[in-house]
């Protein structure tokens, strides 16, 4: 059963805390959790204020579907963050 793992790195220079980071994060962590039906978690830079590293997860009997919905994912991701995405990775196990 494949496994895909995509992986974000972000920045949000607009967050002057904590509380405003994890506003950015829950929208897109609620979004991409309903619309995609994917696992989503801050993975690194869980106490810096502008950094984080997000996780995203899906499992499906089609490596094909895995990377389809991580691609959509992504896609998702780009429209919500825009230039606060900084990279990505895309694996699937």
């Amino acid at each position: 059963m494949p496994v895909g793992l995509l992986t974000l790195d972000v920045h949000i220079p607009e967050a002057h805390s904590l509380k405003d980071k994890r506003q950015v994060l829950r929208s897109l962590k609620d979004r991409l959790r309903g619309q995609f039906n994917v696992a989503v978690a801050e993975l690194d830079h869980e106490e810096t204020w502008q950094r984080s590293v997000v996780g995203i997860v899906t499992l499906s009997n089609e490596e094909r579907h895995v990377q389809e919905t991580l691609q959509k994912a992504l896609a998702e991701a780009d429209r919500l963050l825009g230039p606060a995405l900084i990279s990505h990775a895309m694996e699937v196990l």
